[in-house]
């Protein structure tokens, strides 16, 4: 079948909730990836950090193969032999005592609600039902009732309240607005280290440190979500690390499994994680042993190849590179690693019709926010690669 047979087929039996660009991929390898027609592309959103080794990393690929031909599935009402040794492995890499495992982000995000919610009655003593938690203005956290009732996005709520209570918006950045924001019932301040599906948005040098600070003194948890920043995204295991912060608890996905299979996780010192009882949250594919052997082994991948320090270089690098692109419809240019957001002026007619252009050149980029262009790699790219792709998109950037 064709391209267009494939987007029919879609547009006849799929809920009509994305609007992807009309590519459709059937393989991948590394930075790489085929179209049905045998088209090749540069992918520059590597699912949204999900990617961040490569698409189908041979090691990832072994290790799904043999543990998929041992055990793939025990539910939670057993125990089995990947589980403890994720648990050790990402607690001692990530610093933190306990972790809990989930499946999407979005789980993930609602296991450290509930986490801190429980935390805030039974340790700090908030009143049964009253406890808060302060997020920011252009947050993203996922797509769940709870999550969209603390979205500014207004697109992100239409038509699905009533919205759960509980949460109060400050601005993004800001940390006095945080410091008046607190009262006796604040819980937890869940923040991203940097605003992915904002814009790529970087928060103020300094500002994730006084947030720490403010919240340590007020007895509030600070919960850093670096489902897209972490692992090495920003140049850093954690996008936190570039200030030195250890947040009370942190909560991972995305390229915890190198994009092979959905693994999440909240990572928290004994005394919060240890809120969790029995019978009080959980999974029945959460901790699954097919989802840890492959997140082990991803996790090995971010350290052996180094892409920590890779994603520090060829950002520094590509944000260089992109500076010298004076393109008359680019704002301004801003991130940090390998994930770069190139911000457009109003009158250039928002991000898609570039996103199509550079699509038909051989490069996959996704808008944001109407008049973001995101960059963001697999970690495994080269420099000759980066320098493919800002050809193309040089060349995209000064059309009319």
């Amino acid at each position: 079948m064709k391209t267009q047979d494939y987007i029919a087929i879609e547009d006849q039996y799929g809920a009509h909730n994305y609007r992807p660009l009309d590519v459709v991929l059937t393989r991948g390898e590394g930075v790489w990836v085929w179209d049905v027609e045998g088209k090749k592309y540069l992918d520059c959103l590597a699912a949204y950090s999900a990617v961040n080794q490569g698409h189908c990393h041979p090691r990832l690929v072994k290790v799904m193969i043999e543990q998929a031909r041992r055990l793939t599935l025990t539910s939670r009402a057993f125990r089995n032999d990947q589980l403890p040794l994720l648990e050790k492995e990402l607690c001692e890499l990530m610093g933190y005592d306990m972790m809990l495992p989930m499946n999407s982000g979005a789980e993930a995000v609602e296991t450290a609600i509930k986490m801190a919610r429980k935390w805030g009655y039974t340790v700090k003593g908030v009143e049964a039902d009253k406890a808060e938690i302060i997020v920011c203005d252009g947050n993203f956290h996922g797509r769940t009732v709870t999550i969209i009732s603390f979205s500014s996005v207004e697109k992100y709520r239409d038509g699905f309240g009533p919205f759960t209570p509980g949460f109060k918006r400050i601005p993004y950045g800001d940390a006095e607005a945080l410091a008046t924001a607190i009262t006796p019932n604040t819980v937890a301040f869940l923040v991203e280290p940097i605003q992915g599906e904002g814009g790529v948005v970087v928060p103020p040098t300094g500002y994730l440190q006084r947030a720490r600070e403010i919240c340590r003194a007020r007895n509030v948890l600070f919960i850093a979500d670096e489902i897209q920043s972490g692992l090495g995204r920003t140049g850093k295991m954690l996008a936190c690390d570039h200030e030195g912060v250890r947040p009370d608890a942190v909560i991972l996905g995305k390229a915890l499994s190198g994009g092979m299979y959905p693994v999440s996780a909240v990572l928290a010192s004994r005394e919060v994680m240890g809120v969790f009882q029995p019978s009080s949250h959980g999974s029945t594919y959460g901790g699954n042993p097919l989802g840890c052997a492959v997140a082990r082994e991803a996790l090995r991948v971010i350290v052996d190849e180094q892409l920590c320090q890779r994603a520090a270089e060829l950002g520094d690098y590509l944000l260089a590179e992109l500076q010298k692109i004076q393109s008359p419809h680019v704002n301004f240019y801003r991130g940090k690693g390998l994930w770069v957001g190139v911000v457009l002026k109003e009158e250039a007619g928002g991000a898609r019709r570039f996103c199509e252009a550079l699509m038909e050149r051989g490069v996959l980029v996704k808008g944001t926010r109407h008049n973001v262009i995101r960059l963001a790699p697999p970690l495994v790219i080269t420099r000759e690669e980066i320098d493919w792709m800002l050809e193309r998109l040089r060349e995209v950037l000064m059309m009319a």
